[in-house]
């Protein structure tokens, strides 16, 4: 199984049977499809919201992805898991696609990238 470690991207924690090349291009690939996934009341992608905070791949390339939403009362709650399912399963290679949602640690401002930061004007 490998693990991408979402604050520093395509460095797996753990070794995996799937080699190397083949296992950086699903990183950047689920990475890439995870930033097509934006939470319909703001205009930055989950990923660089800091919402993605864990997303391991298994040795059968079943993906397993752990997330939160700005707030446990977030609107797109119902919707959002979803889309980031649909996003992940489209990546070529993915056999499998799980989403947990986890509200701990509680979601806040300072998991955002900088590129969100600046889109949003929060400096």
């Amino acid at each position: 199984m490998s693990e991408i470690d979402t604050d520093s991207p395509n460095a797996p924690a753990i070794e995996s049977s799937i080699p190397a090349e083949e296992l950086e291009r699903l990183t950047d690939d689920i990475v890439a499809a995870l930033k097509t996934v934006y939470d319909p009341e703001i205009p930055v992608d989950i990923y660089e919201l800091g919402l993605i905070y864990k997303v391991d791949i298994a040795d059968d390339r079943q993906v397993a992805v752990e997330m939160t939403l700005t707030t446990p009362n977030c609107p797109s709650a119902a919707e959002l898991p979803g889309m980031v399912e649909g996003a992940v399963a489209s990546v070529g290679g993915v056999s499998g696609v799980a989403v947990n949602l986890t509200f701990d640690p509680p979601w806040d401002q300072g998991r955002m990238s900088e590129e969100a930061r600046l889109t949003l004007n929060l400096w």
